[in-house]
């Protein structure tokens, strides 16, 4: 039989405790009680709780007033949960319900509480990095070169960056590697480790800025940074023997290309010149030549007047030039003794050293001993000179 039933005498679990001894209060009028105070809050009228237990609840009636300003206090502090501070390097999107309202600006600013209304703040100043390591390439001329690149950016539309696109930064490295791939693959690997780095980045960064704005991702690039390019350790060594190769080969054309612009000019003055000296000598060659044939038509003139005269001039002349080169020795037989004693030697040499200082101090264009005159085997044909064996009698007429 159970102990709180009839006839059990009373015997509960707590000892046959009273009501009243302060044991244990007993559940069923617990729930009573409570179910009493709610209906007085709501101001039924009515049974009221006990208050004498440990489970028992203050009773009393608070009355349509007191829930009133209960109400009034609680929803002023709902409506002042709606203040919000965006702060100077922030964006606010607010929605309702999960979708997209607005965007506010730094500030201060209102939303219907929650649960109706709620906003994000996005740090849309931000310099945020990503970065691609040990990227293995295939290049243009079927080589594989190992590539670390870093991207910074910033976010340039705070709510396209949250609705647009799921997960935006993943997304962002995946256009990253994607857009670095299509660059490397076009390229030959040469251009990637030297001279092309530059086109490198660049071209990638417009890529991957296009690829971002057809997704509306609400991202802006502001850096792409080449960090790393080089072979894979496998041949590094032989990679590192052709780059070197490749400097001593630039060396060698800087060295070549400085010696021709040593060598060149000299050169072209040298030409210059020479056509220079060339162009000199035909003119007094010419000028001398010229000079030439008026002396020899204005001696045919004065011979065409003058046969005797000027036959016994040119003999003369002629005399003069055979002799004044020849070494000789004069000796008057006719009233001296033929057997004398000269000395021959010295005055070939007095002779010899006369004729060097003539010729050094009045040296023309047509002397013979000259180079540069001109002779009279060079002269036309046509004109007629007297030849030497003419010149030799007085008496053997005519000059043919």
């Amino acid at each position: 039989m159970a102990w709180n039933e009839p006839g059990g005498n009373d015997n509960d679990p707590w000892g046959n405790r009273n009501k009243n001894s302060g044991g244990p209060p007993d559940l069923d009028e617990v729930f009573k009680n409570l179910k009493n105070w709610f209906e007085s809050l709501a101001g039924k009228k009515g049974g009221s709780p006990r208050s004498g237990g440990v489970g028992g609840l203050p009773g009393g009636g608070i009355g349509g007033k007191g829930i009133g300003l209960i109400l009034a206090v609680l929803g002023a502090v709902w409506l002042l949960s709606g203040i919000y501070v965006i702060q100077p390097a922030q964006a606010g999107v607010v929605t309702q319900f999960g979708a997209y309202v607005k965007t506010t600006t730094p500030g201060p600013h209102w939303r219907i509480p929650w649960p109706i209304q709620q906003v994000e703040k996005v740090e849309v100043e931000e310099i945020r990095s990503a970065k691609l390591t040990n990227q293995m390439i295939l290049t243009q001329d079927e080589n594989i070169v190992d590539i670390d690149l870093a991207v910074q950016y910033n976010i340039k539309s705070a709510e396209d960056y949250l609705f647009n696109v799921r997960g935006p930064d993943r997304t962002l490295e995946e256009v990253v590697e994607s857009a670095l791939r299509e660059v490397v693959g076009s390229t030959v690997l040469e251009s990637v480790l030297t001279t092309g780095r530059d086109v490198v980045w660049n071209t990638t960064l417009d890529n991957l800025q296009e690829v971002l704005d057809d997704y509306n991702a609400g991202i802006f690039v502001t850096a792409v940074n080449l960090e790393r390019a080089q072979p894979p350790e496998e041949v590094q060594a032989a990679f590192s023997d052709a780059i070197k190769a490749r400097e001593d080969k630039e060396r060698f054309v800087n060295e070549a290309q400085a010696y021709s612009n040593e060598v060149l000019p000299r050169a072209r003055g040298d030409a210059q010149r020479a056509l220079e000296e060339s162009e000199a000598y035909k003119a007094r060659v010419e000028q001398a030549a010229i000079g030439e044939s008026q002396r020899f038509l204005s001696l045919l003139t004065e011979y065409s007047k003058a046969p005797e005269v000027t036959r016994e001039r040119l003999y003369l002349e002629a005399m003069e030039t055979v002799l004044g080169n020849t070494n000789k020795v004069l000796i008057d037989n006719d009233g001296g003794n033929s057997l004398m004693y000269l000395p021959i030697d010295q005055l070939v040499n007095q002779n010899r050293a006369r004729s060097d200082e003539s010729m050094l101090g009045g040296e023309s264009p047509l002397n013979s001993l000259s180079n540069d005159s001109p002779r009279f085997s060079d002269l036309p044909s046509e004109i007629n000179l007297p030849t030497r064996d003419s010149l030799r009698s007085r008496d053997r007429g005519s000059i043919r």
